[in-house]
C-alpha cells in the first residue's frame, strides 16, 4: 500500500520536473484579457440577441413613412398585424407575435451548414416594417388601414428590378379576417391569384350564414372573407383548401358556395391516404400558372402541434 503510494508521488514529481522543459511564448505576444484594441471590437453584429427584434435578425425599416424608406430597396416585406376583430387587440396575440420574432432569430442570415439553400440570403432585400398602426374600435376602418399599409408598403421600387418591380409582403398574424386587405393589394399589382389556403375551416362562408345575420357590420369576419374576396372580384376560380376538417354549418350548401367561390378542397384525412407528394401534386395541378397568394391558419396544424387554437 505504502509502495503504491510512493510510486504515485513520484511519478507526479517526475512530471513536474518536464514541465520545465516545456516553451511558452513570450507574454508580449499574446493577448491580454481586457487590452483588445477598440478597432477590433464588433458591437453590431456579435450576437443574435443584440439589437432590435427583428424578425430573422433582418433590418428594421419604417416602410410606412417616405423619409426613413429614402434610398431604401426591398423585395420582400414583413409587417405584423396585431388586430383580432372584433374591435379588440390581443395582448396574447402580441406576446405571440414577440416570440415568434425572437423564435426567428435562429434563422439569422448566415450559412446553414447544410446543403440546403438559405433564403435570407438568395435573390431578394428582406425587412422587417413593424406593426401596422390599427384601431381598435371600428372594424372597418382597422380594415381600412390595413388596405393602406399594404398599399404604402407593396407601392415602394423593389430592390431586384430583374424578379420583380413590385415589392412583395409576408404578413404575421393577427385573424384571417385581415388576408382580406392583402389579397385587394395582391389585386392591385397582379390582378387575380389562386389562394392556397392552409386552414381546417373554408372560410368561404356566406355573411348570412356566419355572421351576417346580426348586421353588416358583423357580416365581414374570419369565416367569411373568402367569400366576400371572390364577390369582389380578387381571386380566381383554381383556389384551393388544405388541412380541411372542421365542421360545416349547412354540409350541402356550405360546399356549394365554396365550389362558386372557386374552390376545391384537400381535407386533413387525404395527408393519410395520398401523403406530402401527393398534396403537393394536387395543389400544384390546381393552381397551374398565375399569381398564387398562400393564407396559413395555424389551427391547420394537428391540436397536438398547436392546442388551444
Amino acid at each position: 500500500m505504502y509502495r503504491k503510494g510512493f510510486l504515485w508521488i513520484g511519478a507526479a514529481l517526475f512530471g513536474v520536473v518536464q514541465t520545465r522543459d516545456w516553451q511558452f511564448p513570450h507574454a508580449v505576444a499574446q493577448q491580454p484579457l481586457g487590452r483588445v484594441s477598440d478597432d477590433d471590437v464588433d458591437i453590431l453584429y456579435g450576437s443574435q440577441f443584440n439589437g432590435l427584434n427583428t424578425y430573422a435578425r433582418v433590418p428594421y425599416v419604417n416602410c410606412f413613412l417616405d423619409e426613413a424608406v429614402d434610398g431604401v430597396k426591398y423585395d420582400i416585406a414583413i409587417l405584423a398585424r396585431h388586430l383580432i376583430l372584433p374591435l379588440r387587440q390581443d395582448q396574447e396575440l402580441a406576446t405571440a407575435l414577440a416570440e415568434l420574432g425572437r423564435a426567428a432569430r435562429g434563422s439569422m442570415p448566415i450559412s446553414p451548414g447544410v446543403s440546403i439553400r438559405n433564403a435570407l440570403k438568395s435573390w431578394a432585400t428582406i425587412v422587417d416594417c413593424g406593426d401596422v398602426p390599427l384601431t381598435v374600435l371600428d372594424n372597418n376602418y382597422a380594415l381600412a388601414q390595413l388596405t393602406k399599409g399594404h398599399k404604402v408598403v407593396s407601392g415602394r421600387k423593389a430592390a431586384n428590378q430583374s424578379v420583380s418591380s413590385t415589392p412583395r409582403i409576408i404578413t404575421l398574424g393577427g385573424d384571417h379576417t385581415t388576408t382580406l386587405p392583402a389579397l385587394r393589394s395582391v389585386y392591385k399589382h397582379w390582378g387575380k391569384a389562386s389562394v392556397i389556403h392552409f386552414d381546417s375551416h373554408l372560410d368561404t362562408w356566406e355573411p348570412s350564414v356566419l355572421g351576417g345575420g346580426i348586421s353588416d357590420y358583423a357580416g365581414l369576419n374570419h369565416g367569411t372573407f373568402l367569400h366576400i374576396a371572390h364577390e369582389e372580384g380578387l381571386i380566381r376560380n383554381t383556389s384551393i383548401h388544405a388541412g380541411i376538417r372542421a365542421p360545416l354549418a349547412q354540409p350541402k350548401g356550405d360546399i356549394q358556395n365554396d365550389e362558386r367561390c372557386g374552390f376545391a378542397r384537400i381535407t386533413a384525412r387525404d395527408l393519410d391516404r395520398i401523403g406530402v407528394s401527393g398534396i403537393t401534386s394536387r395543389i400544384r395541378e390546381r393552381v397551374a400558372a398565375g399569381p398564387v397568394y398562400i393564407s396559413v391558419d395555424i389551427d391547420v396544424l394537428d391540436p397536438a402541434f398547436a392546442p388551444g387554437t
